[in-house]
C-alpha cells in the first residue's frame, strides 16, 4: 500500500533547493538540494532544474523555460532518509530581469519512474548583468523612469526567441520631457552582447496615433560597458523627433 500511495505522490520523497534569493544574470550560483525520503524506498533517476518565467501571448499567459539541466546520477532514498547534494546552477546572461511585472523562479524536481515527480519552486530576484545595467543607467541619465517590464511572445517576429523582455520608460525630466509619450527597449541576446530594439512613441494628435505615425524604431548594439551608450541612445532618440 505504501508503494501505491508513493506512486500517487502521497507519502513520497520530497525535494528542497536552498539557494540565494538574489541572483545576477550571467553568474553561476552554488546551491544545495535536500532530499527527504517518504514512507517507502524510492529509486530516483535524477534531479532536474528549470529556470522559468511567464510571458504573454495574444490569448493567454504561458510559462517559458529560460534554461534547464539535470543531474543524471541515480540514487535510492530510504524512508525518512535525508540526503543533500551540492550543485552549481548557471544563470544565463539573457535571463529576464525581475523588474516591473517580470517574475522568475527555479523549479527543482526528482525523476521517479511510475510516480508523480516531487518538485520544489523557489522564486528568485534577477539583477541585470553589467550590459543591461549600462542600458538602464543610460536611460535613467536621460530623464526616463521605468513604467513596467514584462515578457511577451515573439516567435512571429524572431524565430530564435520564443519570448523577449520589453522595458517601457516614460520621460520625467531631461531633454525629452514633454517630447515623448514613452520609450520602449527590447534587448535581444546577440553573441556576447545584446541587440537592442528601440521604439520611440512621440506625442501626436489622434489622427497621427491612429495610423501609428507617432512611432519610430531604431536598433542599437550593446557589446561593452564603456562604449558611450548614453550618447548613442540619445542620438537614436533625437533622430526620431
Amino acid at each position: 500500500m505504501k508503494r501505491i500511495l508513493s506512486s500517487l505522490g502521497i507519502g513520497a520523497a520530497t525535494v528542497d533547493t536552498v539557494l540565494p534569493t538574489t541572483l545576477t544574470a550571467g553568474d553561476t550560483v552554488d546551491a544545495r538540494v535536500d532530499v527527504t525520503g517518504g514512507n517507502d524506498t524510492q529509486a530516483v533517476d535524477g534531479i532536474y532544474f528549470a529556470l522559468e518565467t511567464r510571458y504573454e501571448t495574444d490569448e493567454s499567459t504561458r510559462t517559458g523555460t529560460i534554461d534547464s539541466h539535470r543531474i543524471a546520477d541515480s540514487f535510492t532514498i530510504d524512508p525518512d532518509e535525508d540526503r543533500s547534494f551540492s550543485v552549481s546552477i548557471d544563470v544565463p546572461y539573457h535571463t529576464p530581469v525581475t523588474m516591473g511585472k517580470t517574475d522568475v523562479w527555479l523549479d527543482t524536481g526528482l525523476d521517479i519512474d511510475w510516480a508523480v515527480d516531487p518538485d520544489d519552486t523557489d522564486p528568485v530576484e534577477i539583477r541585470p548583468d553589467p550590459l543591461r545595467r549600462t542600458m538602464l543607467d543610460a536611460v535613467e541619465s536621460l530623464g526616463f523612469t521605468l513604467r513596467t517590464a514584462n515578457c511577451e511572445a515573439s516567435e512571429s517576429l524572431f524565430s530564435s526567441h520564443r519570448f523577449v523582455q520589453e522595458f517601457e520608460f516614460v520621460p520625467r525630466s531631461g531633454p525629452f520631457a514633454g517630447e515623448l509619450d514613452e520609450l520602449e527597449i527590447v534587448p535581444l541576446p546577440e553573441g556576447d552582447g545584446f541587440d537592442l530594439l528601440v521604439e520611440v512613441d512621440r506625442r501626436g494628435g489622434l489622427l497621427t496615433e491612429h495610423f501609428d505615425a507617432d512611432e519610430s524604431h531604431e536598433r542599437l548594439s550593446l557589446e561593452s560597458t564603456s562604449d558611450d551608450f548614453e550618447r548613442r541612445l540619445r542620438a537614436a532618440i533625437e533622430r526620431t523627433l
